[in-house]
């Protein structure tokens, strides 16, 4: 946590499955004249709460801030991270299409206490599966994941997450450098996590993301096909980071840095 301009709302960063706040050091040089904020998510360094689902995790997210007194705010989320910013922009900010806000769980408690969200920039983040087909193929195949995560030997599932398709553009030392970094979690908290959050379990946010009466960027690295496709198909304003893959801010620290920083000039 690092104060900055106070004329400026607080930029709050939100990491993916396996990583930590931690993860975003390499870019945060260049967001020097920013309020920064760096949170470990459920299942990593904690425990998940029983019952945890994404209104969970928003309504947790909006606490937190309260209880740092963060009154004015924008998430940036990579991956996981950037699906619960989406979802958290959609549950709690402005929607153009008609008045009031637009709150995805009416009578889930403190579901519509939105704090100051200022605006939401994802990397590499799902916007929601459209099918029941697809949502029933993500949940064996999320189910299939959390049950190696919590009983076998973390470094052998962790080896073979990273041979995922998502993550193609990676080389064998980069691969084996994940490996290494990510084998201190604990694979049952990543379970209850991956779990709790499966994109089986995530709303289509697409056609409330386009009504959002807030900025949003979504940035991809240019090679990630995937997920360049499916901000396309969502008709979501997004940018290209060179040089780069799914995890962009990793790839290339930079660069991400940069077209970040473009995303948040009306905010200078």
């Amino acid at each position: 946590m690092r104060r900055g301009d106070p004329g400026r709302p607080w930029l709050v960063w939100l990491h993916g499955l396996l990583g930590s706040g931690g993860d975003w050091l390499p870019v945060l040089p260049w967001f020097s004249d920013w309020s920064l904020l760096t949170l470990n998510l459920p299942g990593h360094g904690r425990p998940v709460p029983d019952g945890l689902d994404f209104a969970g995790v928003s309504r947790g997210l909006a606490q937190t801030l309260a209880a740092l007194d963060i009154r004015s705010y924008i998430l940036i989320g990579y991956s996981l991270g950037g699906r619960i910013a989406l979802y958290h922009a959609c549950r709690n900010g402005l929607d153009r299409s008609g008045p009031g806000r637009h709150d995805l769980h009416r009578n889930s408690p403190g579901g519509n206490d939105p704090g100051g969200l200022r605006g939401v920039f994802v990397e590499g983040a799902h916007p929601g599966l459209s099918s029941r087909r697809e949502r029933d193929d993500r949940l064996l195949h999320d189910s299939a994941w959390a049950q190696r995560f919590s009983r076998q030997p973390l470094p052998s599932v962790l080896a073979d997450w990273y041979r995922q398709p998502v993550f193609g553009d990676l080389s064998d030392a980069a691969r084996r450098e994940l490996v290494t970094l990510r084998a201190a979690n604990d694979g049952a908290a990543i379970a209850g996590m991956l779990q709790a959050t499966s994109l089986a379990l995530q709303p289509d946010l697409s056609a409330r993301l386009r009504a959002l009466d807030l900025p949003l960027g979504y940035l991809c690295g240019e090679r990630d096909g995937k997920f360049s496709a499916l901000a396309r198909r969502a008709a979501l304003p997004f940018v290209l980071v060179p040089d780069a893959g799914h995890n962009a801010h990793r790839a290339n620290p930079p660069a991400f840095a940069g077209q970040l920083l473009a995303l948040l000039a009306p905010f200078y």
